[in-house]
């Protein structure tokens, strides 16, 4: 069976499944921001006042409202969410030489975080379902490598210590947080979430984000908040929280007038001008996660008929903020993964494939990794296809509906 047979048949399936949900525009892009409701009166407000940076009444008031809508006890809000995972993993305990278990398949920021912490990633696979760290593959995986000793968990390949678990919860779908919770409890190993993509996600109840010690959120341009640039520390523990404000204000002691600062620390605090930002945005949130629900039952409904390619759904029991829409194919293919991406794009459908598997990058080669059967089939067919909640017509939105 040649090219044509296969690819060509599954391009014209794909293309019409994609038109039929989506609006007749020259160009779609994946994930655009929507501003409708009071992001332009709140930062005027901070130009008029003229409280624009990190102290002002919209940081205190993002963070209040942040932790309301999450349910944690505790939101610090920073310069972006890489900012807000290197806290995260330091709050946790994570030090200079210690390893860092992570999914392969992520972003290059929960690599990168790691390693501002000074420590060193340790790549693990995913699972099919949820896209998210494989907790059974993780057991076996730590009961191969791993062995408790002196308080703490090692690995005994490298003699390093194992300091923190770090699942993220890939587009928005929270990956199976009680097996990993299990693993944290029964090897000992802390777990940080990196809810970057998945403000407005549960796992069975719960918003993301409060199962472990903390969690980081992104505030990027293309996610559902957007606060231009930004992130957040979500914690339930009053210790971690002030400890997470200390660091992120330079350590500077409260004072009237006087410059003392108590240790070396890091300028992560979020200005009041993407603060306000966030506020306008949280505002209107609800609305944005019905109208993402209802692109998303539109996108299942249109890609259920084709044979060879699976929509990416919620796992079951959760509810998905589904933050980029994606559909896989059924058996990975580099070549007509990219066929579909050049097909997409080429129509003004603007599509990408997942990350490159972290541990390929050229600075991560050598980290240590279990194997990555699932995370390399995910890279070799999945692809991720527009999404921006204006592509549903809503409050404030004259979108095609």
């Amino acid at each position: 069976m040649n090219l044509s047979d296969t690819v060509v048949p599954l391009q014209e399936s794909v293309l019409a499944a994609v038109r039929h949900v989506l609006p007749e525009k020259p160009f779609i892009p994946l994930h655009e921001p929507e501003f409708a409701g009071n992001e332009w009166n709140y930062v005027k407000e901070c130009i008029d006042t003229g409280w624009v940076s990190s102290v002002g009444k919209f940081v205190d008031e993002f963070e209040r409202r942040l932790a309301e809508f999450t349910g944690a006890a505790h939101a610090i809000v920073t310069v972006n969410g890489t900012a807000a995972l290197h806290m995260a993993l330091l709050l946790a305990g994570v030090r200079t030489g210690d390893e860092v278990i992570i999914p392969a398949l992520s972003f290059v920021a929960t690599a990168n975080a790691v390693v501002h912490a000074g420590g060193v990633p340790h790549f693990v696979d995913s699972e099919m379902t949820t896209l998210g760290m494989d907790p059974v593959a993780l057991r076996s995986h730590l009961e191969r490598v791993a062995e408790r000793r002196d308080g703490g968990t090692y690995n005994r390949l490298t003699g390093r210590r194992i300091a923190a678990l770090v699942p993220m919860h890939v587009f928005g779908h929270a990956c199976d947080l009680d097996g990993l919770l299990a693993l944290s409890h029964d090897f000992g190993i802390p777990l940080v979430e990196d809810a970057a993509e998945s403000l407005g996600s549960d796992y069975h109840g719960r918003h993301t984000g409060n199962a472990g010690v903390c969690a980081a959120l992104s505030f990027n341009g293309n996610k559902i908040v957007t606060t231009g640039g930004g992130g957040a520390i979500l914690t339930n523990d009053p210790d971690l929280a002030r400890r997470a404000k200390h660091l992120t204000t330079t350590a500077k002691r409260p004072h009237a007038w006087e410059f003392h600062h108590d240790e070396v620390a890091w300028n992560y605090r979020m200005p009041n001008l993407n603060a306000a930002l966030g506020c306008a945005q949280l505002e209107r949130l609800p609305d944005m996660l019905e109208r993402k629900q209802e692109l998303a039952r539109r996108y299942r409904e249109s890609f259920a008929s084709i044979k060879g390619v699976r929509f990416l759904d919620e796992p079951a029991g959760c509810k998905s903020n589904f933050w980029l829409n994606a559909f896989l194919l059924d058996e990975p293919d580099f070549a007509q993964r990219d066929s579909l991406l050049a097909a997409l794009n080429g129509a003004g459908f603007m599509a990408r494939p997942t990350w490159v598997l972290l541990n390929k990058l050229p600075m991560y080669t050598q980290c240590p990794r279990s194997p990555l059967p699932n995370g390399e089939r995910i890279e070799a067919s999945l692809i991720n296809i527009p999404s921006s909640p204006a592509l549903v017509a809503g409050a404030g939105n004259a979108a095609h509906g």
